[in-house]
């Protein structure tokens, strides 16, 4: 196969109860020709689709499951525009003129993806919230107090909480804080339903399951073979298949690891925290907590470079257990119990950056991979980056995701 195909996740996600508009697609595939193949039918799949389709281009969707039943359902949707890497860390690995616009256009792809849904009535429960970056075994007080600097000096929306600020606030004890502003949350099932279901309004059309097994590249396109022999000729093919990475990326500029999430009974509003803020930790490993629109808490962390997936499964009770001692200590007094506990697979880049670059080997392709815990937010930049390059412009951003991870 051109990918190979993976076990992405286990366990019990909170999405498979809450996926959204049901999505129908064609199950028979013999001959189908379009401008733009997008293979995957996850989030990054999705939000290409819709925005290529409203760009005048006919597409053709194309995945080996059901869409956003891979690494999609698995996503706690923490959507923000802060890196795993601090502004100040990236600066030192690739220039801060190179950090500085990294960041500010994560900023404005959390703005770009709120508008996208709007304009494109997708329902997946957007909520604006802040985010608050919390002193840890990584960075202290001290630390986290210079990366605000360092973002409010290019003129990031985030400022430093000091201890006593941070526990009038929020409730929470730790020695300092910076809270930012521009981040939210939402469903990630149903906005991949959402936005592929609009690209079907649009005219996209959507096979699944169906398994690509070669792609040979000539002048004038592209020509996918299926395993069942379908042929989809086409101009252009985007590769967005997630952790299922196509043979020709160069291993060495990412690493699959293994995450664990659990999301809580329902609380009533009191019993959360005020403004209902992400909360995360410059901690290893670090704790993420957010809410959801029916009152629970989502929390993850605990990674691992654990990467075979019966063991990643079977340590889910473990895992879950110290996520919820975590979050307990972090927020006492709520006799927190996990209803839903998962694992899932992610990539990491040494930067935390994703990869949007050409396919060495076959002209006319593009792939995407979105990297750390900012997948979501880089799924947008994704689409921005594939549609000037379907339409013969190049991003102005290009250059820095075809040079992450190196």
């Amino acid at each position: 196969m051109l990918t190979a195909k993976k076990d992405l996740r286990g366990g019990r996600p909170l999405w498979d109860d809450d996926r959204g508009p049901r999505l129908r697609t064609k199950s028979r595939l013999t001959f189908e020709s379009c401008e733009i193949a997008v293979v995957g039918g996850g989030v990054s799949g999705a939000l290409i689709a819709l925005t290529l389709s409203r760009a005048g281009f006919d597409v053709v969707v194309i995945d080996r499951r059901k869409p956003g039943s891979g690494s999609t359902a698995a996503s706690t949707a923490m959507i923000q525009f802060e890196l795993d890497t601090p502004l100040r860390e990236l600066s030192e690995k690739i220039g801060s003129m190179k950090a500085v616009r990294t960041y500010r256009r994560s900023l404005k792809a959390v703005a770009d993806l709120k508008s996208f849904t709007i304009t494109n009535r997708i329902t997946c429960d957007w909520r604006s919230r802040n985010a608050l970056y919390l002193a840890g075994n990584v960075a202290g007080s001290r630390g986290l107090k210079l990366e605000s600097l360092a973002r409010q000096r290019v003129s990031l929306p985030s400022h430093f909480l000091d201890a006593d600020t941070l526990q009038r606030e929020f409730g929470i004890e730790r020695t300092g804080a910076i809270l930012s502003e521009g981040a939210a949350e939402l469903n990630p099932s149903k906005l991949t339903s959402g936005a592929l279901l609009a690209a079907q309004r649009y005219g996209s059309r959507i096979y699944s399951p169906h398994e690509v097994a070669s792609a040979m590249s000539h002048n004038n396109g592209v020509q996918l073979v299926t395993k069942t022999g379908g042929t989809i000729t086409c101009k252009k093919v985007v590769f967005a298949t997630g952790y299922e990475t196509i043979k020709s990326l160069p291993k060495a500029r990412f690493d699959i690891t293994s995450s664990w999430a659990v999301a809580t009974q329902q609380l009533p509003p009191e019993l959360l925290w005020p403004s209902r803020c992400l909360i995360w930790e410059a901690s290893d490993p670090y704790l993420y907590v957010r809410t959801t629109t029916d009152g629970r808490i989502v929390a993850g962390g605990e990674d691992s470079k654990l990467r075979a997936p019966d063991r990643r499964d079977a340590a889910i009770p473990n895992k879950a257990k110290a996520i919820m001692a975590k979050l307990n200590m972090l927020l006492p007094g709520r006799n927190l119990r996990a209803d839903y506990a998962w694992s899932g697979a992610f990539a990491v880049s040494p930067t935390g950056m994703p990869i949007i670059q050409g396919v060495k080997g076959l002209a006319n392709c593009m792939t995407v991979l979105g990297c750390g815990g900012n997948g979501i937010t880089f799924s947008m930049i994704a689409a921005q980056v594939v549609s000037n390059w379907a339409k013969g412009n190049r991003d102005p951003d290009a250059d820095l995701f075809e040079e992450a991870g190196k």
